[in-house]
């Protein structure tokens, strides 16, 4: 069975810097089709960063230029560096998994899709202050 863990989450005042990481164990679908999604409260899940099947990255427009994601050594591993955090970023952070992961791109509308992905991991809080 399948299970992501997230880890790196915190409070930051404005202006910088987390690293989120993430941990899957019994994963076997392959390195490249995992991604983070984050939650504010009274929003919808957001796809923030996503690996697409080819190994494309598609961001959301609001984090280009300040989030970076990438993958560990170890299989399954997942990173999400984020900086210049805002107020804004305030949300709580996931890891996430595709049940099904093809060569064959999504492309970046169906990747950054909550429900293209099977597998979560319980979240970590991230609160920015201004």
């Amino acid at each position: 069975q399948v299970q992501l863990v997230e880890s790196g989450g915190g409070s930051v005042q404005s202006g910088g810097s987390l690293r989120l990481s993430c941990a899957a164990s019994g994963y076997n679908y392959g390195r490249y089709c995992m991604g983070w999604f984050r939650q504010a409260p009274g929003k919808q899940r957001e796809g923030v960063a996503v690996f697409d099947g080819d190994g494309s990255i598609y961001y959301a427009d609001s984090v280009k230029g300040r989030f970076t994601i990438s993958r560990g050594n170890v299989k399954g591993t997942l990173f999400l560096q984020m900086s210049s955090l805002s107020p804004e970023d305030t949300a709580m952070y996931y890891c996430a998994a595709r049940g099904i992961c093809s060569v064959q791109p999504l492309g970046a509308a169906r990747a950054r899709s909550e429900y293209q992905y099977r597998v979560w991991g319980q979240g970590t809080q991230v609160t920015v202050s201004s």
